[in-house]
């Protein structure tokens, strides 16, 4: 047992940059594919949340739509002053005549926020006109990119899918959305989604993986209401969202906090989301046993390495990073690798209703191992 759980704790300097601003989130609408973020911010915004967010974290690049191809007002003293509805109007009609993409997402910034600037009447504009455009209200004092991404998903959910989806009455048994890390905010993010696609599909679903290069883009996300359930994969974030979808196209969700590692932790995850979907087992179980025995391979033959007394590897270990991975490595450290956990360090400013459950999951890493 170890008091070593520590949410949010404070120290007096940043060591590391951990999160941007709302706006940052305009990566969430980057990792869509056929998506193109326009923003409706000051000069130099968008730069440094991609800076943060994708340069300087592992260089992920900019890909299609992120970097110095994202489309901005780059408002100034005058937009400031007389307001910058005129300017963004004008940016629109820009991007639609210059740019391709079946999706544009006009993201307001801290400057447009504050002096009032009605970007949803601006974008209403051009939404009569049936163009694929929706706006979100992301100024950065709004909170961090979490937050920002489930008021852009939102956003899209509410302006978008809910006008162009078809046949949204209908259910597809065995088709799951699934929402879980954040775009950019953790380097291995996109390898982390095709993946979860890919055990999902192992397992008998199919899955509107929405975000990175396993999603088949904005078409995907038409077929939200079409699906049999949403799956959360993640301690807090999707939650909201899920809710949402919940109430708008009558589909229960399941929540599962722990983002799966090792085989251990996976085959209890796909059993569960079986379990709760109700379909035939016996696709997943041929799976799981196909996947248990390639992976144990490995951890056997890495044993003869970590097994080895003289190399003197350390007993314990200390993790910091969002709730997201810092409770999947725990369980995949303590579960599988027999380490004692140390001093865990939450960055992601979880929201205060979720840390409480979030603490008891901690309490509970195994059978005799818990952090507190």
């Amino acid at each position: 047992m170890s008091e070593n759980l520590c949410v949010n704790g404070q120290t007096n300097s940043i060591n590391q940059v951990r999160y941007g601003c709302a706006l940052g989130a305009l990566h969430s609408v980057v990792a869509i594919p056929d998506a193109m973020p326009i923003t409706h911010c000051g000069p130099g915004c968008v730069d440094k949340q991609y800076t943060s967010l994708a340069f300087y974290n592992g260089f992920q690049g900019g890909g299609y739509a992120g970097g110095s191809v994202t489309p901005s007002v780059n408002a100034g003293e005058r937009e400031v002053i007389f307001g910058g509805e005129n300017r963004l109007r004008e940016l629109i009609k820009s991007s639609l005549r210059i740019l391709d993409a079946e999706l544009f997402v006009v993201l307001n910034g801290c400057i447009g926020e504050i002096v009032g600037d009605d970007i949803g009447s601006v974008v209403g504009e051009f939404q009569k006109q049936d163009i694929h455009i929706v706006y979100a209200e992301t100024g950065g004092f709004k909170g961090n990119n979490f937050i920002g991404h489930e008021i852009i998903v939102e956003s899209i959910i509410n302006q978008y899918v809910d006008k162009f989806a078809e046949n949204k009455d209908v259910k597809e048994k065995g088709l799951i959305n699934v929402w879980s890390e954040l775009p950019y905010q953790n380097t291995f993010w996109r390898g982390d989604l095709g993946e979860i696609k890919r055990i999902l599909e192992g397992a008998g679903f199919k899955v509107n993986i929405l975000f990175g290069n396993e999603s088949a883009g904005v078409s995907e996300w038409k077929k939200i209401p079409n699906a049999q359930f949403n799956l959360v994969i993640s301690p807090w974030m999707g939650v909201k969202i899920a809710k949402l979808l919940e109430k708008k196209y009558n589909q229960p969700y399941l929540h599962v906090p722990v983002l799966p590692i090792g085989a251990k932790e996976t085959s209890r995850f796909l059993n569960e989301v079986v379990q709760f979907a109700k379909i035939d087992s016996e696709i997943a179980q041929k799976f799981i046993q196909s996947e248990e025995k390639n992976y144990y391979s490995y951890l056997e033959q890495f044993g003869d390495f970590y097994a080895e007394y003289w190399w003197g590897l350390p007993a314990s270990y200390a993790v910091v990073g969002d709730s997201t991975y810092n409770l999947a490595l725990n369980k995949f450290l303590v579960n599988q690798l027999g380490l004692i956990p140390g001093k865990q360090i939450i960055t992601d400013n979880t929201p205060e209703k979720f840390r409480e459950r979030i603490r008891k999951e901690y309490e509970h890493l195994a059978e005799d191992v818990k952090v507190l």
